[in-house]
């Protein structure tokens, strides 16, 4: 939960036009025990990312190690990344995984994980780290995810 200052900041908006678009319903808010209010962050993303209004968030999360001797590790993101996104108000939609290289291309849920964004299934993907996807090119992948 964020408080009205930290919104405007990231959206760029002014505190009257943040408290009239919680007026208008336009962006969910929450009224705390003094009467105050707070934005959940999936709202700020909402709207940052040009979303309407009750548009649920389909977050994808996926998780990768080197070796079969970091399994432990795998599960350890995979859990993490699914409570981290459940308390952020998305909706968790898969959890993919790879045992492989990040140099790898062929990786099963590597291109699961394009599938879904190609036909529009989702609308977030969740790492741990940038290189949990690749190795390199993460830009390449950034842009073909926007």
């Amino acid at each position: 939960m964020l408080r009205p200052e930290e919104v405007c900041w990231r959206l760029g908006i002014s505190y009257s036009t943040l408290s009239r678009w919680v007026r208008e319903g336009r962006i969910k808010a929450v009224r705390t025990a003094g009467g105050k209010f707070r934005i959940p962050e999936s709202e700020v993303r909402r709207i940052a990312e040009g979303l309407p209004v009750g548009k649920e968030i389909r977050a994808l999360i996926y998780a990768r190690v080197s070796s079969s001797d970091q399994e432990s590790d795998l599960e350890r993101q995979a859990q993490y990344l699914t409570e981290y996104r459940a308390s952020k108000g998305y909706k968790v939609i898969n959890v993919l995984s790879d045992v492989a290289s990040g140099l790898k291309t062929d990786r099963k849920g590597l291109l699961k994980l394009f599938n879904y964004a190609v036909n529009k299934q989702v609308d977030a993907v969740v790492v741990t780290h940038r290189d949990r996807l690749t190795r390199f090119g993460f830009e390449y992948l950034e842009h073909f995810f926007r």
